[in-house]
């Protein structure tokens, strides 16, 4: 397909505009002194930001997806950040006892309710719960732990099936209290009885998480499906 023809100006402004958006997160990445920045490398095409290479431990690249998403123009990215433990190899057994040890410990968990796997440093939670925040913090535990590679969270909110009006009209509610997002246009679906789906799109990943827990905290919410988008 031919390009219309445009001015010299014109072709290099989108190619300054992603110059400009991966220093910035360069420059992020230096300010924030939570993780090492030196083998991460970062790229942008077509507004996606590409995060490649690889950090010493699962909170570190956690830290640096966390980073990212902080600069202004982030709108997506795609991240391939590797954990390596350079300095050794925590057994998967030692992990599963000290995950499980910190999930006893922490009072947001109910107890007994959360089963750990490890697999190759992998770690994998199970179980039901009864809201979103006590599922949030069995991940936010085990992901620091020494030896992580990453974490899969199965645990399953425990909510049966509701009224789907009911539960819209609270949402809704909560979205036009919250300071940040009150005045977004975000749509609000409920299917399957207890299922939400998030539509429309916001200015920051600050915004979109603000409606991600505000729909988790909603009664009778077992799962979000969030499709907003990062304008």
């Amino acid at each position: 397909m031919m390009m219309p023809p445009f001015s010299a100006a014109v072709l290099l402004r989108p190619i300054m505009c992603e110059s400009q958006l991966r220093q910035s997160i360069l420059d992020e990445f230096e300010f924030d002194p939570s993780f090492n920045s030196g083998h991460i490398r970062v790229a942008v095409e077509n507004d996606v930001v590409i995060l490649t290479g690889h950090v010493i431990s699962y909170a570190e690249k956690l830290a640096a997806i966390a980073a990212t998403r902080r600069v202004k123009g982030v709108h997506a990215i795609s991240e391939h950040i590797e954990v390596r433990n350079p300095f050794h190899n925590t057994d998967d057994d030692e992990i599963a006892q000290r995950a499980a040890a910190i999930l006893d410990w922490n009072v947001l968990v109910p107890a007994s309710c959360v089963e750990v796997q490890v697999e190759n440093g992998w770690i994998t939670l199970s179980g039901t719960v009864d809201w979103h925040y006590e599922r949030a913090a069995a991940e936010d535990d085990v992901r620091k732990l020494a030896g992580v590679l990453g974490v899969t969270n199965n645990i399953v909110i425990n909510n049966p099936l509701g009224d789907h009006t009911c539960i819209r009209t609270k949402l809704e509610s909560a979205l036009q209290r919250h300071a940040e997002i009150g005045s977004k246009g975000i749509r609000v679906t409920v299917r399957n009885g207890n299922v939400v789906v998030l539509e429309g799109s916001v200015d920051t990943w600050d915004e979109r998480r603000a409606a991600q827990n505000a729909a988790w905290s909603t009664p009778g919410v077992a799962a979000v499906d969030d499709r907003l988008m990062i304008c």
